[in-house]
């Protein structure tokens, strides 16, 4: 792997190479360009991040043909969904097609190194252990490449076409352009989890009471992924002294079994990795891109992760960002931020009525109802954008590709 860049110059460089960052260096890499990723941490490291998949992100991977790496992988296959609202248990059967065999929750050790290593296979450079510094603006106030600080100690200047912020919630592309904040959620969850071993399951299932509500998410190796979630200013009053006590505590009143499952890992040691920890951020959407720069991922758009959907927003946004710099055109970037706000806006709206615990078991199922279908629209979207496709022999970015070695 390589530890320095291999030009000075790129089209396109991105600050991040996680899976927003990573997915759109692997698109545009595919439709011809010269581009360099680089990330502040290690290649294959974990991240906090519940990871449950939801149709839109698995119908992208499936899409890009990575699904199927991460199911040989041993990712397993989820069928089902269950929600359970206090002593009500509703279960989902999901509708199998070839595209979409079901859902899937790989941990972010193998999603985010299966990104990075198709988009190398793209023809990106992808740089881990690297840190940005600062960004480079010329005297029209336009950026034109970056400060990096490299894992062998070594300060670069590089240029490019365009700079891609895919730098997560404190997203420093985001500060130094002065991207605006367009819209501010006004509620915030804290979540808590840990890996335990369970017996091979095939569904997600997801607990609601008043004021409190968890998650139970089978993911690779044999491990759940068990969440406790609370709003965050329970969190501060309820998880001073131990944060394995509160969080068993929230599980057992969630469901007997679910804390049951639970306290015997932490009994027998069996907690792989020990308990990971987000306090919560309110949600936001900031102003897409300017001059030289862009924002994909949580640096553009952030919501809470109460209801999973961070990843399909990231790998939605980073197709639609990487089809705008191929077109080039101010209406085409005007395009970008104006449908990534028409989405991103419902889905806000839908998570802040979840995350806000502000509702009773009487309607909190319609709440997921609604939520349900913005995610539906979301999911036909990209259908739709299938079927465009299926006109031409070729996916977008080998067309593209082929235009520019024949221009």
């Amino acid at each position: 792997m390589r530890t320095k860049p291999g030009c000075s110059h790129y089209d396109a460089i991105i600050v991040g190479a996680r899976c927003a960052g990573a997915s759109t260096a692997m698109l545009l890499a595919r439709a011809g360009m010269r581009v360099l990723a680089f990330d502040r941490r290690a290649y294959g490291s974990d991240t906090l991040s519940t990871h449950a998949l939801m149709r839109p992100a698995v119908l992208q991977l499936s899409r890009w043909g990575l699904l199927k790496r991460l199911l040989d992988a041993g990712t397993p296959l989820i069928t089902a969904t269950a929600f359970h609202y206090g002593d009500q248990e509703i279960t989902i059967p999901l509708r199998a097609s070839p595209q979409l065999p079901g859902l899937i929750a790989p941990r972010r050790t193998l999603l985010d190194r299966t990104l990075v290593d198709a988009a190398r296979e793209a023809g990106a450079e992808v740089l881990h252990d690297t840190v940005v510094g600062d960004l480079v603006s010329g005297a029209d106030a336009r950026v034109r490449g970056v400060k990096m600080l490299t894992s062998d100690g070594t300060h670069l200047t590089v240029t490019a076409d365009i700079v891609i912020g895919a730098d997560g919630i404190g997203s420093l592309v985001a500060k130094r352009c002065g991207a605006q904040t367009l819209r501010r959620g006004q509620v915030s969850a804290a979540h808590l989890y840990a890996y335990v071993p369970i017996e091979p399951e095939s569904s997600y299932r997801w607990y609601f009471r008043e004021g409190v509500s968890g998650s139970f998410i089978p993911t690779n190796d044999g491990l759940a992924c068990i969440v406790a979630s609370v709003p965050t200013e329970h969190f501060d009053e309820r998880f001073r002294g131990s944060h394995e006590d509160a969080r068993l505590a929230v599980l057992r009143s969630l469901s007997p079994d679910l804390g049951a499952q639970a306290e015997r890992a932490h009994v027998d040691g069996a907690i792989d990795g020990g308990i990971r920890v987000f306090r919560g951020v309110p949600g936001f959407l900031r102003q897409a891109y300017g001059p030289g720069w862009a924002l994909v991922g949580d640096a553009g758009f952030f919501r809470d992760p109460i209801t999973s959907h961070g990843i399909s927003d990231a790998l939605r946004d980073s197709e639609s960002l990487a089809r705008t710099i191929l077109d080039g055109s101010a209406q085409a970037f005007a395009s970008y931020q104006r449908e990534r706000d028409f989405i991103a806006e419902q889905i806000l709206d839908a998570t802040d009525t979840i995350a806000s615990f502000d509702w009773t078991l009487g309607d909190i199922e319609t709440r997921h109802r609604q939520f349900s279908s913005v995610m539906k629209a979301e999911f036909e979207g990209i259908v739709e954008r299938d079927m465009q496709a299926r006109r031409f022999p070729r996916p977008w970015w080998q067309q593209r590709a082929e235009a520019l070695r024949s221009a």
